[in-house]
């Protein structure tokens, strides 16, 4: 039987109510709660708390709560007294994991692998590590304005011929219920396991919280561009055959779905064929476009003057982005579009298989 426990006071100062603060959409602490329960390692889930506040969240988010008493609350109360206290409520369990309420980024593989590393060997603890991104040996502390190194032996040294060094991940904590070790957490009775450096950020200041919200949105892109599944499946089409006046449907990167005309995931801002370079390139004119009965329709207008607005917009594109060929233009229409541009288009200054 396994147990998670979530330690959550409510008094933070640096960031005021942080673990319940929005963090990408929802509490902070709902991520660590959500990822335990998703993972299906464990027979409860327990938040331990002093705060009213953070109960009502842990308990919406699906954790069952535990009233920690005031004596395990201030600022001088580790993380292994708290965890004690919750397996001296809910006994009978063998293995335990103690996960941070900050660790928006925790996986479930990585919780998985620390459970069955341990549960495969005679060490007593697993925990999330991750390497450090610069070596320490090489590191320095200024005192009175200047520079005094850690280690002054390894100045000269080169960065790959020095050890390298590991932190602690501040994520999850798994033991063995009741046994004892006289080792420290970082001795050699746990077990480390690896996170890449990209999964793990501290969150003890504002500066800190704004780099993991910025972590969280990268790696979760569908969540936040809700075109990223069209454009990945946009980037993986073959190449399709098109010729000159066609018009097709393209992704426009960042611009993709903020037409203001368009609807619906199949609209894409139509582009009329202007110049082919190869067969993946090709030299592309966005068009304005409307909507009527359901239908898409383009007006370009033609003036006696080359309209300047008209030549900003020109632009090369890969046919991978084609979402679909949509119509093609008159034989006048292409021909008064093309000498609208001549002076501007020159195929011999892009190089074959260029972007």
């Amino acid at each position: 039987m396994n147990i998670a426990i979530i330690p959550a006071r409510g008094g933070s100062k640096r960031i005021p109510k942080k673990n319940i603060k929005d963090f990408c959409g929802k509490p902070l602490i709902a991520y660590s709660i959500e990822t335990a329960l998703k993972s299906k390692l464990f027979d409860k889930v327990v938040v331990s708390t002093d705060d009213d506040e953070i109960a009502q969240v842990a308990k919406k988010y699906g954790a069952e709560v535990l009233q920690r008493p005031k004596e395990l609350a201030d600022d001088f109360t580790g993380t292994g007294a708290v965890t004690a206290h919750a397996l001296s409520v809910y006994k009978g369990y063998k293995y335990a994991c103690t996960i941070y309420a900050t660790a928006p980024l925790l996986q479930v593989e990585y919780l998985k692998k620390g459970y069955e590393e341990l549960k495969s060997s005679d060490a007593i603890r697993a925990f999330s590590v991750t390497s450090m991104p610069f070596p320490i040996q090489r590191t320095f502390k200024i005192v009175d304005g200047r520079c005094e190194m850690f280690f002054p032996e390894y100045f000269s040294s080169r960065s790959q011929d020095l050890e390298e060094a590991y932190q602690d991940a501040g994520q999850f904590y798994w033991e063995k219920v009741g046994v004892k070790s006289d080792e420290i957490m970082f001795g050699k009775d746990s077990i480390p396991i690896i996170l890449p450096r990209y999964l793990v950020q501290d969150i003890d200041t504002l500066e800190d919280w704004e780099r993991a919200e910025k972590l969280y949105k990268i790696q979760n892109p569908n969540i936040f561009d809700k075109w990223n599944n069209l454009k990945q499946i946009l980037h993986k089409k073959e190449t399709i055959l098109f010729s000159e006046r066609d018009i097709v449907f393209l992704s426009m990167g960042q611009n993709i779905g903020f037409e203001q005309y368009g609807k619906g995931d199949d609209f894409l801002r139509p582009v009329v064929v202007l110049k082919k370079f190869n067969k993946n390139i090709f030299l592309g004119i966005p068009l304005s476009s409307k909507i009527k009965d359901g239908y898409y329709f383009h007006t370009i207008k033609f003036k006696d003057r080359v309209n300047s607005a008209l030549l900003l917009q020109i632009r090369t594109f890969d046919s991978k982005r084609i979402k679909y060929k949509l119509a093609r233009l008159s034989n006048n229409e292409f021909e008064k579009l093309k000498n609208e541009v001549k002076k501007f288009v020159t195929p011999s200054s892009v190089e074959e298989g260029s972007d």
